[in-house]
């Protein structure tokens, strides 16, 4: 078909340099200009998408050539990830081929110098060698015998029906390491299918590696990042439009994901869309085990998250019970009323053995009966958090609703109440806690009353303490107020009861040892009667005077 309307094509241009000179050359000319539209309708009619390249059973696709999206932003052919020996069929960023974001035959390379990529009789993907031996597989069969294969501007690499236009296979049911817009992490619980991302081995090697993400049955659900079949980084579990374990997306947070869970049916899909406008970003798992997301700003790459990319963030860190304060200088503590588990473990830095409870409960988990009065239970709340896995979701409605439900049921060792969720309740152990210097969660944990109740006692303590401190002081600075007040309320010397009595009562000479006394009348007599020509100064008792007595 190419080559017949290359011809056509090839016909046209020549003719347009002809020189018509006769009737019978307009005349076959227009015929050949008639036969050229008719067949280029043909074709429209019959393949409504050869405007663009695809693969079918007598057009496959060889080593050198390539497949494109119609608005140019993806490429599919074979590729050398890095400069390897091997060849690998793949799709990558037509702007950037250094960033391939699915591979076909991960575990089965191109060793030969010859391969294809088609589809067999009854529409299956098959990669063939030189020696038409199948290297890879899409592993289905269809009934279709008409299809085509063909790039969808998504980055979705699809098997179409060429009677039904439906897609009958597609590379988005297929993940590798990448998750781009509109493609999707899914389970579905009934069919035990799990729709996951798996790194590569190596920056050359695209067989998968030893990590996974995926998303959890448990609802909400929250991103789990495993390494093999370990548990490795998890997000938090999922509020409306957020996770809420990621430190900084609080609710103003402005979320390009989607999280839908159908718990009756027991399913769930996580997506996202295209951030900020920006028409090519991608979500991928690392080989070192590492979620990162780029987008394109029509320049470069843009780095726009990480995880984990703090010590806190990896699966638990500090042990059950244990708590991971997340800072420039990470550091594990243990949640209040709970003490290391082994001493020497945590002086060595080696948190991961956890905490123990210090003082047991009064409500048992294998008792019935809800123990009241001055030993009930309490609940200490911890804020900033980022809370710990192995959550279930309580349908209460207020959080006093979720702390009475908590309280009431011995087995309960924390509640939250979460913004966008609800009420969450833990059984059992605390894992994977993390505190944030902002934003995060309130959770409370339940202690023996015990615990708090030494805490109040110091709190007493300390409360009296700065209480008397105060008292003190501001009796102190009462007192010295008013000896101030009281010395600059006394007479002015200028109208000072002069009579000689009074002052001879105040002024009486008196025998102690190493002190002089002068009567007043002799200090008057010395300042000139306290003129103000001999006012020294003014100083916080009164005012200083100069005086001269009579022998000098």
């Amino acid at each position: 078909l190419i080559s017949y309307t290359y011809g056509f094509a090839h016909m046209f241009k020549t003719s347009s340099f002809l020189m018509i000179s006769s009737s019978t050359e307009i005349g076959k000319y227009i015929r050949n200009m008639g036969m050229v539209c008719f067949v280029c309708s043909l074709l429209l009619i019959i393949f409504p998408t050869c405007g663009y390249a695809a693969i079918n059973t007598s057009s496959p696709l060889s080593i050198g050539q390539t497949l494109s999206s119609r608005n140019d932003f993806y490429e599919l052919g074979f590729f050398s990830p890095n400069n390897s020996r091997n060849l690998y069929v793949g799709i990558w960023f037509k702007n950037d081929p250094r960033v391939a974001v699915w591979v076909a035959n991960r575990d089965t390379p191109v060793t030969t110098s010859t391969a294809n990529l088609t589809l067999s009789s009854n529409g299956s993907l098959i990669l063939l060698d030189g020696k038409q031996d199948v290297i890879w597989s899409a592993g289905e069969d269809f009934t279709s015998n008409k299809c085509h294969a063909e790039l969808s501007d998504t980055g979705n690499f699809v098997v179409v029906d060429d009677v039904s236009r439906t897609n009958i296979w597609q590379s988005f049911e297929h993940l590798g390491n990448t998750l781009l817009p509109q493609s999707s992490l899914t389970y579905d619980l009934p069919q035990d299918k799990k729709r996951v991302l798996t790194s590569w081995k190596n920056d050359t090697d695209p067989s998968p590696g030893e990590f996974t993400l995926e998303i959890t049955a448990q609802f909400p659900s929250q991103q789990l990042l495993k390494r093999g079949s370990v548990p490795y980084s998890r997000s938090g579990p999922w509020a409306r439009t957020r996770f809420s374990g990621i430190d900084g997306w609080d609710e103003s947070f402005v979320s390009p994901f989607s999280l839908v869970q159908d718990v009756a049916n027991g399913t769930g899909t996580f997506s996202y869309s295209t951030l900020r406008n920006y028409n090519l970003s991608y979500l991928t798992v690392t080989s070192e085990g590492q979620i990162k997301i780029y987008w394109y700003n029509g320049k470069r790459w843009l780095h726009h998250f990480t995880a984990p990319e703090n010590s806190c963030d990896f699966y638990g860190a500090c042990g059950p019970f244990g708590y991971c304060v997340r800072s420039t200088t990470p550091r594990c503590r243990c949640l209040k009323g709970f003490v290391p588990k082994s001493d020497e473990e945590w002086r060595k830095r080696n948190w991961t053995s956890g905490c123990v409870r210090r003082t047991r409960l009064s409500c048992q988990a294998n008792s019935s009966t809800r123990t009241q009065g001055r030993d009930t239970d309490v609940f200490d709340r911890m804020t900033n958090v980022k809370t710990p896995d192995l959550h279930q979701f309580a349908s209460f409605l207020n959080e006093e609703q979720c702390y009475e439900g908590c309280l009431g049921n011995c087995s309960c060792t924390a509640f939250a109440y979460i913004s966008g969720i609800g009420c969450l309740v833990w059984n059992g152990e605390l894992v994977d806690t993390v505190q944030f210097l902002t934003n995060g969660e309130i959770l409370s944990i339940r202690l023996a009353s015990s615990e708090l109740a030494g805490s109040s006692r110091t709190k007493i303590v300390v409360g009296i303490t700065v209480s008397l401190s105060i008292f003190v002081i501001l009796v102190f600075a009462a007192y010295m107020f008013w000896r101030y007040r009281a010395k600059q309320n006394e007479p002015t010397l200028g109208v000072v009861d002069t009579s000689q009595d009074a002052w001879k009562n105040e002024f009486a000479p008196r025998e102690i040892s190493g002190i002089n006394f002068v009567e007043m009348h002799t200090i008057r007599t010395a300042t000139d009667d306290f003129s103000s020509s001999n006012k020294l100064g003014q100083g916080g008792f009164g005012p200083v005077y100069k005086g001269k007595f009579p022998d000098g």
